[in-house]
């Protein structure tokens, strides 16, 4: 029998088809529909969506779920939960898991865990150094024929200049994107937290925004002379910012992405030494933070993601200095965002629902982010206005480094639907049948 659903009566916001406006919503057999019959229409499963917005699930291209290796911090399984908790239908897995991802027999783990035990739609990305060790390329071939949509060394930097060529010029013989943490060690060793007036009250040794100027510039040149796609992750300076504007202006196949976390808060956070503010790349000032707000207004930043990083609280819970960087954040990506771009009417829900669903799908070349017709029925239902406390008892994640823990947020994911089927509905993970 037939699988049919009828969302009936949301703001259906869809930014890759230039969509906004009151009306349903139909899928078949996890299908997305323009139209049902009227024998459907008796059979389907009636979704009442007034007073919500409807939207294609979310994307995210930058997480972590730790398998292999690190599950005690999270798995596929509960990374997935986390994902359809906070509204994502699709996420892509970075590959610094324990083996790294830098050979086809790890992504093929990889896979099985996603077929067995995700309940939305995961895709793994592969090394493009051996070990993520940034001294001999990974074969990046072979990745790409196990399936990777995009090759990176994220939670690394690869310092030689001679090497990122060569990757960039092979990744770009696959038709593989970039994607790169820029981190320049020489600038950042024993760093805690972003260099400036805070770092310096606090006695903490500080991370200068250089550290990340000097690799972004870096891949910039090398993306134009190559001609490969290079994706900058998680941008946190303001001279970073101007740097791929001007690049971008000028034609350069350069990509960008932001957090929420980075848009939302500053180092003055870490004024209390609370290491769940400590992240890589640090917060830095509110001048870089405004910066990258105005980045995502002008549509120099392609996409928000969360790079959800979990760590448990015996991991984190210790002096500043030997904390971890990282923090999760799937389940409370869209309510900061909302919090920072629109409930304080910078921008409206069509630039933040296209920044986190098709235009980070559109980077990897991913099956997602819209709901046109005859596309996989992924979707989320949410209350852009309704209230919530953040309660690390309730998150699905196994780890609760997130620095919004007992705050109130706006912005509440009613029922997020992969592939037809609804996975989490009013704060409940629905498994599946």
């Amino acid at each position: 029998m037939s699988k049919i659903l009828s969302i009936q009566g949301g703001r259906v916001i869809d930014p890759a088809n230039d969509r906004d406006e009151i009306a349903d919503v139909y899928a078949v057999d996890g299908v997305l529909v323009d139209s049902l019959t009227p024998d459907q229409a008796e059979q389907a499963e009636t979704i009442d969506a007034s007073g919500c917005v409807v939207a294609p699930g979310l994307v995210d291209i930058h997480v972590h779920f730790r398998e292999p290796g690190q599950t005690h911090k999270e798995t596929i399984k509960s990374g997935s939960h986390c994902a359809a908790a906070g509204g994502f239908t699709t996420v892509v897995c970075m590959p610094n898991t324990s083996p790294t991802c830098d050979n086809a027999g790890t992504i093929q783990y990889i896979k099985d865990a996603i077929d067995r035990d995700a309940l939305v739609n995961i895709y793994p990305t592969g090394c493009i150094t051996k070990n993520m060790d940034g001294v001999e390329m990974a074969p990046i071939g072979s990745l790409k024929n196990a399936g990777v949509v995009a090759v990176t060394d994220d939670g690394k930097c690869v310092q030689s200049n001679e090497l990122m060529r060569r990757i960039l010029e092979y990744a770009n013989m696959f038709g593989l994107p970039v994607f790169d943490h820029c981190q320049d060690y020489a600038l950042t060793e024993g760093a805690v937290m972003n260099e400036g007036d805070v770092s310096l009250r606090l006695g903490v040794k500080g991370w200068p925004a250089a550290a990340e100027d000097i690799i972004v510039a870096r891949n910039c040149i090398l993306s134009a002379y190559t001609g490969a796609h290079v994706h900058m992750q998680h941008i946190s300076s303001a001279y970073s910012m101007d740097l791929i504007r001007r690049v971008k202006n000028r034609g350069g196949r350069v990509t960008a992405e932001v957090t929420p976390h980075h848009l939302a808060l500053t180092d003055k956070s870490l004024s209390t030494y609370d290491p769940n503010f400590k992240m890589n790349p640090p917060l830095r000032t509110e001048d870089d933070r405004q910066a990258l707000i105005q980045g995502v207004i002008d549509g120099t930043i392609d996409c928000i993601c969360t790079d959800h990083a979990p760590h448990t609280d015996y991991e984190k819970d210790v002096e500043l200095d030997h904390a971890p960087f990282g923090i999760i954040g799937l389940e409370t990506s869209l309510a900061v965002s909302l919090e920072v771009l629109y409930h304080s009417g910078l921008t409206d829900l069509n630039t933040i629902i296209g920044l986190m669903t098709y235009k980070g799908a559109a980077i990897c070349h991913l099956p997602a982010g819209t709901l046109s017709s005859g596309e996989a029925a992924d979707v989320v239902i949410f209350d852009p206005d309704e209230k919530w406390t953040v309660d690390p008892e309730k998150s699905f994640s196994k780890s609760q480094n997130c620095p919004w823990n007992g705050d109130k947020l706006r912005g509440r994911i009613k029922r997020t639907i992969c592939a037809g089927e609804t996975v989490f509905l009013n704060g409940k993970i629905i498994p599946a049948s």
